[in-house]
């Protein structure tokens, strides 16, 4: 697991353009999937497309901190899953 805010910004980097699952936690026993593409990383957020067949709404970004404490979990096609979900 990585363990600072910049192995995780270097870590999506090298994913940039790339199909990505955001497991994100929305509540007590709740999890919400958003499908799309992971666009562009900032210094504290990045930036991921979204279906728009599946979603209401263009664009989500996160933090890199929601990584850091497993409030969301990364999965890219080839079901490498980066962060284990919390």
């Amino acid at each position: 697991m990585p363990t600072s805010i910049t192995t995780i910004k270097h870590k999506l980097d090298s994913h940039l353009g790339d199909q990505i699952t955001v497991v994100a936690q929305a509540g007590r026993k709740k999890t919400t999937k958003r499908r799309g593409i992971l666009r562009e990383t900032f210094p504290a957020v990045f930036v991921v497309d979204l279906d728009q067949d599946q979603n209401n709404f263009e664009h989500v970004s996160y933090s890199y901190t929601d990584l850091l404490t497993k409030n969301i979990a990364l999965e890219f096609d080839d079901d490498e899953l980066e962060e284990a979900e919390a």
